[in-house]
């Protein structure tokens, strides 16, 4: 097997690059102590692998270094070399046995930020910041950071910033339980909701607080369509079996608007496989959802079955009072300092927690542009502004109706419009036939023209029977708000 080593002054370059990776991603602190103190000594070529090798003055040093940062300094030199890379960690002052002079360094202190290190220097201040409990925490810190933003966790989606209220006390209650036991109870756990309730904020949450305990975990997120998307590709590839592996290599599988793999039978059959090795495991599966299993049509039952099998939980509207928690949350994490007078009034007026997100915004808006202070009359202002807003006008076309509503319960329209009484097909095609009645006012005659030529007292039957039972099922109202919100 032939083996070729970089010369120093390659190695050289491929640090200082590295070096300039690493430093945005960690804090000074870290960085200067942990990377400019344990360089990299030597690179060789062996095949399609490199093997970087990087040197501590001590063993605590290396083992500490390997334990806390082997994956940023895995992933910044692969980068910068376009190679795979695998780094063995040695222990003691190699630079002069690989003939790298230490003046040399001054080079990587110009281009990082102009710390004074040798890295000889064990007696250096620098180094002996290395054993503080501080320094080490902030490491493991940075670590967990580092490797949530590689799964695509929302670093500000954390429990601490979520509030809490009857309408979502036992999802969050059970996103809890599940950050501190994976894979024991709960699982699968399915969070399901209408638009902007707080699943994914739950979601993100769990995720974050089980990379903060470990960062190793072998964690996946997605969303249902990226899922999709991977399987077509992979298959296109000819990469399934990669796919596969990863997929149910996962300790923790996270999967948002797990919805949209529904009708797609391919996707279905993967995902059906992949989640029975992963229950088997002990893995635990996190999935949210707009409407709960037994509501999203051309999901296969065996799937529909499994999803039930875990903790499903409704997410309902956040309430008068836990908008106003949200909105003065929002507001300290904005700096703002709200009264919680105007707070009510705010939530008084906005029913929805991403709008209230919005108003905050408008807020900082109105501060850091065009200087305006934060005090009443700039709150009622925005009040104002927000209630005297029109509403939104629907759309006015009788197929934008059928189209939405098809889409959303992942029909076909011609199923929609046409003659077959499956159930889910004439429950959907009542609640489409009510909003052309309710909200389009369109004549009972033309309603039932665009469905197959109905009498007019079938369109009756549709819209009394939608009325009835939205007096009591409150998924069929989430699900009739969120169709209209798309017909907006």
């Amino acid at each position: 097997m032939s083996l070729q080593a970089l010369s120093k002054d390659e190695v050289l370059l491929v640090w200082n690059k590295t070096c300039s990776k690493l430093e945005s991603q960690l804090s000074p602190a870290v960085f200067n102590t942990w990377i400019l103190a344990n360089p990299l000594t030597q690179v060789v070529d062996q095949n399609s692998t490199l093997i970087a090798t990087i040197t501590s003055p001590t063993a605590f040093h290396s083992t500490n270094l390997k334990r806390n940062l082997n994956q940023q300094l895995t992933d910044a030199i692969s980068q910068v070399v376009g190679k795979s890379v695998v780094i063995q960690y040695e222990i003691g002052d190699q630079l002069e046995k690989q003939g790298m002079e230490k003046s040399s360094w001054s080079t990587i202190k110009s281009n990082v930020g102009g710390n004074s290190f040798t890295p000889s220097s064990t007696n250096s201040p620098l180094v002996t910041d290395l054993f503080s409990d501080a320094t080490i925490k902030q490491s493991e810190e940075d670590r967990s950071k580092f490797r949530a933003k590689q799964v695509g966790l929302n670093p500000d989606f954390v429990f601490a910033s979520f509030a809490v209220s009857s309408s979502n006390e036992m999802a969050h209650a059970a996103a809890i339980a599940v950050s501190k036991n994976p894979g024991s109870s709960y699982n699968p756990l399915f969070l399901y909701g209408s638009v902007g309730v707080g699943k994914t904020h739950l979601m993100h949450a769990i995720g974050n607080n089980l990379v903060a305990q470990n960062p190793n975990i072998n964690m996946l997120y997605c969303t249902g369509e990226d899922f999709t998307n991977e399987i077509v590709q992979a298959i296109q590839m000819k990469q399934a079996a990669s796919f596969k592996r990863r997929y149910r290599a996962a300790q923790v599988l996270l999967i948002d608007d797990i919805q949209f793999i529904a009708g797609k039978n391919t996707v279905q059959e993967e995902f059906f496989h992949t989640f029975n090795a992963l229950i088997q495991q002990r893995s635990q599966i996190i999935l949210t959802s707009d409407r709960p299993p037994q509501s999203i049509s051309l999901l296969e039952d065996r799937l529909r079955s499994r999803f039930e099998a875990g903790l499903m939980i409704d997410i309902g509207q956040p309430t008068f009072e836990l908008r106003t928690a949200i909105l003065l949350l929002k507001a300290e994490q904005a700096h703002l300092n709200f009264p919680i007078g105007l707070a009510k009034q705010v939530a008084e007026v906005i029913t929805s927690a991403r709008k209230i997100e919005g108003f905050i915004t408008n807020i900082r808006s109105e501060i850091e542009l065009k200087h305006k202070e934060l005090n009443e009359e700039l709150i009622l202002s925005l009040i104002n502004q927000n209630e005297n807003e029109r509403p939104p006008k629907m759309l006015t076309n009788p197929s934008d109706v059928i189209k939405e509503v098809a889409r959303f319960y992942q029909l076909k329209q011609s199923e929609l419009k046409g003659k077959q009484r499956i159930k889910h097909l004439v429950d959907a095609r009542h609640l489409a036939m009510y909003i052309m009645k309710e909200d389009l006012q369109l004549p009972l005659v033309e309603i039932g023209r665009w469905f197959a030529g109905r009498d007019h007292t079938s369109v009756i039957h549709a819209v009394r029977k939608i009325s009835k039972d939205l007096s009591f099922n409150s998924r069929l109202q989430q699900e009739l708000q969120q169709i209209k919100n798309r017909l907006v």
